[in-house]
């Protein structure tokens, strides 16, 4: 089934569907070559590998990923992180004290600042105690003005993936977008949501560079969505949002699968080791099942064990004070050597 009554243009603002975007240098002329001489974009003319303005398309970037996560070229857009990519979704399609969007509690802590930053109402639907949409209670709360639903999966901070029929349903009855965040895809033996593109046109799933690729320093956020979503991010996305040094080290990177596939296997391997040492310390009362590099894990006092760890010089992630994960602590899957200092100082603690 695909999503039967969605309307692209009812979702858009006004003024961003009329408004014609920012023209650059480097998107008015495209027709390269090597001896070219470049005199129009008031550029420093001495060469030092970054004097130049970056390709505003990142098109190199983007034919590889288009290759390894086989979507079209113009079905990608990139972001300064995926926090960028966000941001252009309110910023395209959410009218500012009208419109609303629904997030789903414990998640993600980005969606509810990015709502109120551009004043737009967030709805918030609990999920339920396993961690899972509450499907029927989200259609409830959708109306005429609800624009986006986000569902982050693996989901952050419990690390558990939606189950696939629920998310299905969302996509066939919502009449926004779905955005599904998979910053976590890649620790998940789920299949990724950008096999379905074609099938449903209201759903955009967004990855990240900064968790399995380990370039968090560089911030390189993607976008996946139909052609006619994507055209609408990129009239309002600045020029060069990208820069120089992000676009080749993340080429860099997504050229060398092989590495990365080797140290996603290392990081399961010590996420799975780590949780059953977990579950033998005797202040941890429930370790959740993990589909993310990180691990949740319910204790007897998270502000009490989160200060003893912290005396230890390890810094975990007191999540206690999200709903229903109260007394719970995150922890990142670290190298072998990270991993043994905290269960050495785990069980250490008193």
């Amino acid at each position: 089934m695909t999503a039967p009554t969605f309307n692209l243009e009812r979702l858009i603002r006004a003024n961003v569907a009329q408004f014609k975007p920012y023209s650059s240098a480097r998107d008015e002329f495209k027709d390269f070559h090597e001896d070219m001489v470049f005199l129009d974009a008031n550029e420093n003319p001495f060469e030092n590998g970054v004097n130049r303005y970056p390709d505003p398309q990142q098109l190199t970037l983007k034919q590889h990923l288009s290759s390894l996560k086989r979507v079209p070229v113009d079905q990608i857009l990139l972001g300064n992180g995926s926090d960028e990519v966000l941001d252009l979704l309110f910023r395209a399609f959410c009218e500012p004290k009208q419109d609303n969007v629904i997030t789903l509690p414990p998640t993600y802590g980005m969606y509810g600042v990015l709502a109120a930053t551009n004043d737009i109402a967030n709805r918030e639907v609990l999920l339920s105690e396993d961690f899972q949409p509450q499907v029927a209670k989200i259609l409830d709360q959708a109306d005429h003005q609800t624009k986006i639903l986000f569902l982050c999966s693996p989901n952050n901070p419990t690390a558990n993936s939606f189950k696939a029929d629920a998310i299905e349903v969302l996509l066939q009855n919502f009449k926004g977008l779905v955005v599904v965040d998979e910053a976590y895809i890649d620790f998940s033996p789920e299949e990724s949501w950008t096999t379905k593109l074609q099938q449903y046109p209201n759903l955009v799933v967004t990855q990240t560079l900064s968790k399995a690729y380990g370039l968090a320093g560089i911030r390189l956020g993607i976008c996946y969505a139909s052609a006619a979503i994507i055209s609408i991010l990129n009239k309002i996305k600045p020029p060069y949002n990208v820069n120089e040094l992000t676009q080749k080290r993340a080429l860099e990177r997504v050229l060398d699968d092989k590495k990365v596939q080797g140290e996603i296997n290392m990081i399961l391997k010590e996420r799975d080791a780590l949780s059953k040492v977990l579950l033998q310390v005797n202040f941890v009362e429930k370790v959740y099942p993990s589909e993310a590099n990180f691990i949740l894990a319910k204790v007897d006092d998270a502000n009490k064990r989160y200060d003893q760890l912290i005396k230890k010089g390890i810094v975990v992630r007191n999540r206690s004070s999200q709903p229903l994960c109260e007394n719970t602590l995150r922890f990142t899957v670290g190298t072998t050597t990270e991993n043994e200092k905290l269960i050495t100082a785990l069980k250490e603690l008193v």
